[in-house]
């Protein structure tokens, strides 16, 4: 950038994420909620695990395609930009579709046509999120990266579920999805519109030719890992129809107990293969610390993405008595409480795991987020059940800062991006294995049960970190 930082390119490069997560937290909302008009009660949430997992493993191809096409784009519009606004249009034609799914569509037939939406919506998204990570690297100098990224992490994560909490929520009643979705668009196309002021100044040649073997070996990485969340699916649904001939008591032990095995395996088994195939047989220290630091997040990314994935089942399971407009604005509240603490907690993080480590402050968010659980679990209230949402979001602030310290300190500094990349990967892994795993369980021995599950990754999660040896850039 060719002139001094003004306010507001903190915004207008920024905004965006806001979109990004408010559409994420939004369809978390209402395609549970439209997928029982599909489907039958008691595969409600393996038909929901699907859906998450086709679009979660899209997602992952399509955002590192898309960035690899913008980083050679020369466009006069930028490199950036124009995939962005062409992601923000076609997401709003796919969120029509979903309203018109909503209003007509019955049965299986309106099952199906809500999966490929849902895997649309991934297309259009991750057109955007895939060209959108370009742009701090773009245009801002490096010595203000750290303050930038500041800026978008309050973007990404607090203030949209603060939104979504407030308004989405309060939209959504009765069938009537249409309110939250003209809203969401209003979101997405008022972003997208600000995006475009960054200022980005179009490339007259790529610095280097495009090379497609990255995205070859990704979606290798991708087969492979979706393979082994199938095979740890497969398992764990072939225990789950044995357990149903068993009394209710050691049918819900040996479901609990195969669900927790089966997404270690998924978690373990994935992260091994994504390193393996990407990075060859570890030979370092590094490569073995990187691969737990990757375990340690996919893990307690499991916990905390598919506890607000389930969350409307169990709220309907758990508060029976609430239905409809009481369900959503409990959903709504939960949110709230769990933004506003990740709000609180991100603040103070950095500072934190400087005074006493990174590995302890996410140790510390481990324990904190099965403790959130546990209250979630056990709470004859609403007060209890924002409370423990309240821990979860301190937990995830906690460790959102901490654990991204903690990585990009583990890997070489020459090859942060090949490190990195698998990163992502694991990332979206969390949302597929939760869900997909998850689903079914939650059909078999209950909604709340499935929760005490996720719980007892945290548990994983901080027991993983034993792996990690610190190291400052792979050295």
């Amino acid at each position: 950038m060719d002139r001094k930082i003004r306010w507001y390119d903190y915004i207008t490069i920024n905004i965006y994420y806001f979109a990004l997560t408010a559409r994420s937290q939004t369809l978390a909302l209402i395609v549970p909620l439209i997928l029982v008009k599909f489907v039958d009660e008691s595969v409600k949430g393996a038909a929901l695990g699907n859906i998450r997992l086709w679009g979660l493993m899209t997602a992952v191809l399509i955002q590192a395609l898309i960035g690899m096409i913008s980083d050679h784009s020369t466009s006069r519009f930028g490199r950036r930009r124009p995939f962005i606004l062409i992601g923000a249009i076609t997401e709003v034609l796919v969120f029509v579709l979903i309203g018109v799914i909503a209003a007509t569509m019955e049965g299986m037939t309106g099952y199906w046509l809500l999966f490929a939406a849902y895997i649309l919506s991934m297309l259009s998204a991750n057109t955007g999120h895939g060209a959108l990570q370009g742009l701090i690297p773009d245009i801002v100098p490096e010595e203000k990266h750290g303050i930038f990224s500041g800026v978008k992490a309050v973007f990404e994560l607090p203030a949209p579920m603060i939104f979504v909490s407030f308004v989405i929520t309060k939209q959504v009643g009765n069938g009537n999805y249409w309110p939250a979705l003209i809203t969401l668009s209003a979101v997405v196309l008022a972003c997208a519109a600000l995006t475009m002021f960054a200022p980005e100044k179009p490339v007259k040649q790529p610095v280097s030719k495009m090379n497609w073997e990255p995205v070859v070996r990704l979606a290798a990485m991708t087969g492979a890992f979706t393979l082994v969340i199938l095979g740890s699916g497969a398992l764990v649904n072939a225990v789950n129809r044995l357990a149903a001939r068993l009394a209710e008591t050691s049918a819900l032990i040996a479901t609990a107990t195969i669900a927790v095995l089966g997404m270690v395996l998924a978690v373990v088994l994935g992260v091994w293969g994504s390193v393996r195939i990407s990075l060859g047989k570890q030979n370092s220290q590094v490569d073995k610390s990187f691969t737990w630091w990757v375990i340690n997040r996919l893990s307690f990314l499991v916990g905390t993405t598919n506890l607000s994935v389930f969350a409307v089942f169990y709220l309907q399971e758990r508060f029976a008595s609430l239905q409809g407009a009481s369900i959503e604005g409990m959903f709504g509240q939960l949110m709230l409480f769990v933004g506003l603490a990740i709000f609180v907690s991100s603040i103070p993080a950095g500072w934190l795991s400087d005074k006493i480590g990174k590995k302890p402050v996410c140790a510390i968010s481990g324990a904190l987020a099965l403790l959130g659980t546990i209250i979630i679990i056990v709470s004859p209230s609403s007060t209890m059940l924002y409370i423990g949402g309240g821990l979860i979001g301190l937990a995830t602030g906690l460790f959102y800062s901490a654990s991204w310290a903690l990585g990009t300190g583990l890997v070489p500094k020459q090859e942060a991006g090949r490190y990195l990349g698998i990163h992502n990967l694991a990332g979206a892994g969390a949302g597929a294995i939760g869900a997909y795993i998850g689903g079914p369980i939650g059909d078999g021995i209950g909604f709340t049960a499935l929760m005490g599950i996720f719980g007892l990754l945290f548990l994983i999660s901080t027991l993983a970190l034993f792996g990690i040896k610190e190291t400052v850039n792979g050295e």
